[in-house]
Formats: structure tokens, sequence, C-alpha cells
């Protein structure tokens, strides 16, 4: 059993949903997340041409909510740090396991390095196809969520479509901050060019 961290809460973006679709833009890593109305409730893209990767988040009414940074210039295995626009104030860590088999994602606390929740790939074989053949990208993304205690939390599918697009399904999130598994959502998929 792990000690439970502190609250993870982002000042400008309150997400009350238990299921939003997040939607790519055709040409770019650029986002929207839709809450179950379809009201825009984040967007977020990947500035380009930056040294080290960088997102920034706005909110539905296009005010600078968070922004996600990676912690280093080629950060294959994956380190990037969630800070809170408004506070400046870094709030978790998203770290990458890399591996051919699965891909496995950390949610942490960013003061205590606690681990908050996991994303995880379902199957193996999906994941090695997506990771090696060529157009592999084109197979749908399917991810378990879970909380520090590997206890389920919820979801993140993928649908084929021209643009990426998925639904991420939040059945239990008492511990789990649903800001931070929406955004890491769109961080995975322009990370690993999904």
């Amino acid at each position: 059993m792990t000690a439970d961290p502190a609250p993870v809460e982002i000042a400008a973006v309150d997400l009350t949903d238990d299921r939003y679709t997040v939607e790519q833009n055709l040409v770019r890593n650029k986002y929207r997340a839709y809450d179950a109305d379809g009201n825009v409730v984040l967007r977020g893209k990947q500035k380009l041409f930056r040294m080290k990767e960088e997102f920034p988040f706005l909110d539905g009414d296009g005010n600078d909510a968070f922004t996600v940074k990676a912690g280093g210039i080629i950060d294959v295995a994956g380190n990037y740090v969630l800070s809170d626009a408004q506070t400046g104030e870094d709030l978790v860590v998203l770290d990458n396991d890399f591996s051919i088999f699965q891909d496995t994602w950390r949610i942490r606390d960013a003061e205590t390095e606690a681990v908050i929740a996991r994303i995880d790939s379902r199957g193996a074989v999906v994941t090695i196809a997506r990771n090696a053949i060529p157009f592999g990208e084109l197979i749908p993304h399917k991810y378990e969520i879970t909380d520090a205690d590997g206890g389920h939390v919820g979801s993140i599918d993928g649908q084929i479509s021209l643009k990426d697009r998925y639904q991420i399904t939040v059945d239990d999130a008492n511990d789990v901050p649903k800001e931070a598994v929406v955004a890491s959502a769109m961080v995975i998929d322009a990370i690993q060019g999904n």
C-alpha cells in the first residue's frame, strides 16, 4: 500500500465528467478534449521547433491552464512535467518505461514523486504491431488507467478515423486527477506519433 499523495489541482481547470472525447488535428499535434455535451474543455498543442518538447494547454475559454514540458532534449523514455500556468507550480511528472512490448506511463506527484496513476497499453501484440509494422500507427490504441495500487480507474480507447480520436473514460477517480489523465493522454499520443 502506498501513501496517499496530496490532491493535484489545476487552478484553471475543473473536469467533472466521467467521459471525454479527444481529437487530434489532421496536420499537426494539436488536440481538443470535449466533455459529454460536446463542449471544448481543453486544448493542447505541441510547440514546434523546440529543443525540448513543450505542450501548452488552454481551458475551454482559451485561457492558459497548464504546460507540459520534457525533462530533456531527447527523451525517449519520457520525463514530462505538468506545471500550473496560473501558479507556476509543478504538479505531476509523466514518466515512460520504454518497451517494445508494452507502453507504460506513470503519473507521479511532482513534489513527493509518489505514483498517482499508471497508464498501460493493453496487449503486447497490438503494441508490437503499432511500433514495428508499416502504418502500425493506424491501429487504434487502447490503454488501461489504474491507481497507485493497481485498482481500475478508467480506459483510453482509440477509434479508427482520419485523425486520431479516442474516448477517455474515468470510472473511479477518487485518488486520480482527471486533468492529469486527460492531458497525459494527449501528450502520450503526440510523443508516440500515434
